[in-house]
């Protein structure tokens, strides 16, 4: 029991000077996840798309505002629920090839998130109508009908009373 204890101090003591272990064990982070600085000149562009495995005509930056994308592509936002599902990914859970860039928000468009390229049904303003309709509807129908209380029909209750017979088992 006593070196389980000690394990456990040893382990806390690496952990509390070793910030970058404390966060790659939290956190699933690796250094290498992280963008390198933004590309200023056409070499260091030239670098960062080969980096990424993307043609330079396809390599394309996020504006440089200090959001911290640095030199990550700025793939287009196709969520997974519009990718082909019968193409033979390498990843199908994901539907993602290998090395494929992921893109920055990937976390946000995945299959069971939102999808930010659905066409929808209906434009949002027809959606809002609708939804406005029902509940005012509904609210409509209420105050219309509180006036007219619906009830079920009850006759009132017998109680016995002193010198009142209510309930009889003699035979005659």
């Amino acid at each position: 029991m006593s070196s389980l204890i000690k394990s456990a101090k040893i382990t806390q003591l690496s952990l509390k000077y070793n910030p970058v272990l404390v966060t790659a064990v939290r956190n699933h982070w690796n250094k290498d996840y992280k963008p390198g600085p933004y590309p200023r000149t056409e070499e260091e562009k030239l670098k960062a798309a080969e980096k990424y495995g993307l043609h330079p005509s396809e390599y394309k930056l996020y504006p440089n505002d200090g959001t911290g994308w640095g030199d990550y592509p700025k793939l287009p936002e196709v969520g997974a629920d519009s990718k082909d599902p019968y193409y033979p990914w390498d990843n199908p859970e994901l539907k993602r090839n290998f090395n494929e860039p992921m893109h920055a928000e990937f976390d946000l468009m995945r299959e069971d998130r939102y999808n930010v390229s659905a066409r929808l049904r209906y434009s949002l303003r027809t959606q809002w109508l609708q939804f406005l309709g029902v509940m005012f509807g509904t609210f409509g129908i209420y105050c219309i009908f509180e006036k007219f209380k619906m009830f079920h029909p009850l006759v009132p209750r017998q109680y016995p009373i002193d010198g009142k017979k209510h309930y009889t088992f003699e035979t005659e």
